[in-house]
């Protein structure tokens, strides 16, 4: 298997709209964990900042990921995101050099 695609995301949030968006991107993780080639998929909110929410995906490939991004729930929210956002998205997409080991 070739290393996967990964990336790392930042929102934050207009705080009148930061639990709306919490209960919104955790909609999204059981039904993006299932999805095909999709091989993690976590959501978290930073412990020095609460309300700033992070996110990790690992992508089996670049075109699984772009498949995620092509979903009609995924494409809404990328059309509306800036009526939860105070500023946009920040994505980082990453080069893993350690080995990836499915669990077990």
């Amino acid at each position: 298997m070739t290393q996967p695609f990964t990336l790392v995301g930042v929102a934050r949030p207009k705080p009148e709209r930061a639990a709306e968006l919490k209960e919104l991107l955790l909609s999204f993780v059981e039904p993006t964990r299932r999805e095909p080639g999709c091989l993690e998929y976590h959501f978290h909110e930073d412990r020095d900042e609460p309300g700033v929410f992070v996110f990790y995906e690992a992508w089996r490939s670049r075109a699984d990921l772009d498949a995620h991004l092509a979903l009609p729930h995924i494409r809404d929210f990328q059309e509306r995101r800036m009526d939860y956002l105070a500023s946009d998205l920040e994505v980082r997409f990453l080069a893993m050099h350690s080995p990836y080991r499915p669990a077990a």
